[in-house]
């Protein structure tokens, strides 16, 4: 069966892009028809994707209830599920998760705002490069965590070092990848444009940046990462809210379920983060695809 007019991005039978297809010849039937068929493959996949995250609530679920894990330790899912309301319903849960949320926002795009125009002059100027390097990689194996006694030193309990812990923890991916990505440019395409005397203004822009373009979005991606990690230690210390807080305390206090909905909710942030960057990824790559179907 012929499918009608679909969208970029639907799911299609290879049929249409025969030569001969004509989508004006179809009904309106058979767009119904086809677009029913696009929702089921796409709910088919969703359901595929959700098998083991299904399995292992359930194994949680049972595990606690038949004490084959001590369930003070490990509270059934459901005593979990319990919880998430109570501090929904309260307002509590928006509170840590807004508090959060903007510390490790702020902490990523001042990483940004940083790393890649270091990354991109790094990447391009190999001299510079080879002066900074030595004392990149030493700055780049020196853990976050290690730090985090310096910085609270030097910029005290409040938000100021919270703030540079993740900026330190976030900085790296997008610094190296972009440093990779700006390396990695074809030099055929440099030498096609340096031929027909473009700028070297230009050059940057039209050429070095959109074939840096992926690196640099995948380095975006390992740093939200990692500013959500280092997130959680951030607010174990000097914290009066915020998820990692909410950990914390909770396990202070014996409040396990609780515990478990903070780690839940950072779970589910960085889960969020990485599914929109993804996206952007995908949107602004998009030629790139294009180019490798020819």
């Amino acid at each position: 069966m012929l499918h009608c007019n679909y969208e970029e991005g639907d799911i299609v039978d290879l049929a249409e892009r025969q030569p001969g297809y004509n989508p004006k010849s179809c009904n309106n039937s058979d767009r119904w028809w086809n677009k029913i068929n696009i929702w089921r493959a796409r709910l088919g996949l969703g359901l595929q994707k959700s098998i083991a995250i299904a399995l292992f609530l359930l194994v949680w679920e049972l595990l606690p209830r038949f004490h084959a894990i001590d369930p003070f330790f490990l509270p059934p899912f459901s005593k979990v599920l319990e919880a998430l309301w109570a501090l929904t319903v309260s307002g509590e849960v928006f509170k840590h998760v807004g508090i959060s949320l903007q510390r490790a926002f702020t902490g990523f795009i001042i990483a940004i705002i940083f790393s890649i125009p270091l990354g991109i002059i790094m990447g391009w100027f190999q001299k510079f490069e080879g002066i900074v390097d030595p004392l990149l990689q030493i700055f780049r194996n020196t853990s976050a965590l290690a730090l985090f006694p310096v910085f609270i030193l030097v910029f005290g309990l409040g938000e100021i070092s919270k703030t540079a812990i993740i900026l330190w923890g976030a900085i790296w991916p997008t610094l190296l990848n972009t440093i990779g990505g700006v390396k990695s440019v074809e030099p055929l395409l440099i030498k096609s444009a340096n031929s027909m005397g473009i700028s070297q203004f230009n050059l940057f822009r039209k050429v070095i940046l959109p074939a840096a373009t992926p690196s640099i979005l995948t380095g975006l991606r390992l740093s939200a990462t990692h500013s959500v990690l280092v997130l959680v230690a951030a607010e174990m210390l000097g914290a009066n809210a915020g998820l990692g807080f909410l950990i914390f305390y909770s396990e202070q206090k014996y409040a396990i379920p609780e515990m478990y909905v903070g780690i839940i909710s950072i779970s589910l942030l960085g889960f969020t983060v990485n599914y929109l960057l993804v996206a952007l990824e995908k949107r602004f790559t998009r030629w790139k695809e294009q180019y490798h179907n020819y």
